[in-house]
């Protein structure tokens, strides 16, 4: 008989967030309408980004793209193309991101999957493929954006009010890259939040099997 012994590896433990950081990200954030005159710098919007970018995604491909868009000129090009209750708000917004996805996404696969770079080529030759896992990931990237905002001590005011064909031709000529959401940066003005609206209930939105 073959002696066995258990392993005395010791199991990996998690450490939650803090109250006041579920508070920061998710419990207490809300989305923002009304900005201060408070400018928000690169290092800040690095962050954001340097947070966004350990979002999983299929394979590891990183499909999301940003730009931005905080000159007045950049403004202007992006305030004609947002729905009337949305300029405003992304005029005065000291930041406005653009957050677009990639359509060819899988270019960068033997960089960023190295252990199976043929996967470009399959992602080349079928399109539908390619833009199903691309929206997929980028979309999970897209959400984690917002929360990266907020982890980073700013406020987000995303948005779907726009142009998006507008905005496209306007930002992204060469055909790349199109537009996924519109999301203002900045810190919280007079006004900022409308009021809490209801959350679909535990029970009617949790199953248990």
């Amino acid at each position: 008989m073959t002696a066995t012994t258990a392993s005395t590896t010791s199991p990996i433990v998690l450490e939650p967030l803090d109250a006041r950081g579920r508070e920061i990200v998710f419990t207490h954030a809300r989305t923002v309408n009304t900005f201060a005159d408070v400018p928000v710098s690169d290092e800040q919007l690095r962050d954001i980004w340097e947070l966004t970018r350990f979002t999983p995604t299929m394979a590891n491909t990183q499909p999301m793209r940003v730009v931005f868009v905080r000159t007045p000129e950049g403004k202007d090009r992006l305030v004609e193309h947002m729905a009337e209750g949305n300029r405003a708000k992304t005029a005065s917004a000291p930041v406005t991101a653009i957050v677009a996805y990639d359509q060819n996404w899988h270019e960068e696969i033997p960089n960023v999957f190295p252990i199976r770079p043929e996967m470009k080529d399959y992602f080349a030759s079928d399109e539908a493929a390619r833009h199903g896992a691309g929206n997929f990931s980028a979309a999970l990237q897209a959400g984690a954006f917002i929360l990266a905002v907020r982890a980073a001590g700013l406020a987000a005011g995303p948005m779907a009010g726009y142009d998006k064909d507008a905005i496209d031709a306007a930002f992204f000529p060469e055909g790349d890259w199109t537009t996924l959401m519109v999301v203002n940066i900045g810190h919280p003005g007079d006004g900022a939040w409308f009021d809490r609206l209801p959350r679909v209930d535990v029970d009617k939105a949790v199953a248990w099997a």
